[in-house]
């Protein structure tokens, strides 16, 4: 079998450094660019002609990396958080025009990807719901794109919208933000690594699903599942549940 050529894009960060020792390691794989801040990535898409491109960036520069990967026919797997609904739609029709394949993965853990699958079948019966995501302090964006991603699920999968509570915030942004009605609460603190609930609330009862991931290990088998069915894709797929 002929090794799948990867560059990574964010590689002197903790994920990108991970992803690259991990993926030098494993017969598969030729990790041929390692780039970040200071270069040209479409440049550097040029010279190594990579089969498939992984992002691990910044919020601020993760579309229009996204864009250059695809404009230069390499295949991308983004993994950095930032992107709304309307950007992967764009980008989506970006490779349809390009007959591209690619993944947007919000999270690579295969344990937080099934939560929210099981998220989706409990919204059916409580749509009542908020999300609490807490990451490590050095998270620059937020929410993180595990919790908008599971926001635009629930939404999908709820039949009802509750009728918001009439309430008086003393202080601005007590209740969080809100993403397609569904509060989102983000955590910033030592200590963290990747953390989200789901909280599920009805009459006398509330049903909470919890994941954690403790250690950045946890995301190297998604990453890998990705970097390998992506080649057989021909359209951009938003969410790892997608290719489970």
């Amino acid at each position: 079998m002929q090794q799948i050529r990867v560059l990574v894009n964010g590689a002197h960060g903790k994920m990108g450094q991970l992803t690259v020792n991990t993926l030098s390691k494993h017969a598969d794989f030729n990790v041929v660019g390692e780039t970040g801040r200071g270069y040209d990535l479409a440049t550097a898409i040029k010279n190594s002609t990579p089969d498939v491109v992984i992002d691990f960036t910044s919020a601020e520069v993760v579309l229009e990396n996204t864009k250059t990967i695809i404009d230069c026919g390499a295949r991308p797997v983004i993994g950095t958080s930032g992107l709304l609904a309307k950007n992967v739609a764009d980008l989506q029709e970006l490779c349809v025009k390009k007959k591209l394949g690619g993944i947007i993965a919000p999270n690579f853990s295969v344990g937080a990807v099934l939560v929210m699958k099981h998220a989706q079948e409990i919204a059916k019966y409580f749509p009542e719901v908020e999300i609490i995501e807490m990451h490590h302090r050095d998270k620059l964006d937020s929410p993180s794109g595990t919790a908008v991603r599971t926001a635009e699920l629930l939404a999908q999968a709820r039949t009802s919208i509750p009728n918001a509570p009439k309430l008086r915030e003393t202080v601005a942004g007590a209740r969080g933000a809100n993403y397609q009605n569904i509060p989102i609460h983000a955590v910033r603190l030592p200590g963290f690594v990747a953390h989200q609930q789901i909280i599920f609330g009805s009459m006398g009862e509330t049903l909470t699903l919890r994941h954690d991931s403790i250690d950045r290990q946890a995301f190297m088998p998604g990453v890998i599942l990705a970097c390998k069915k992506v080649l057989e894709l021909k359209s951009l797929v938003y969410g790892l549940e997608n290719i489970l």
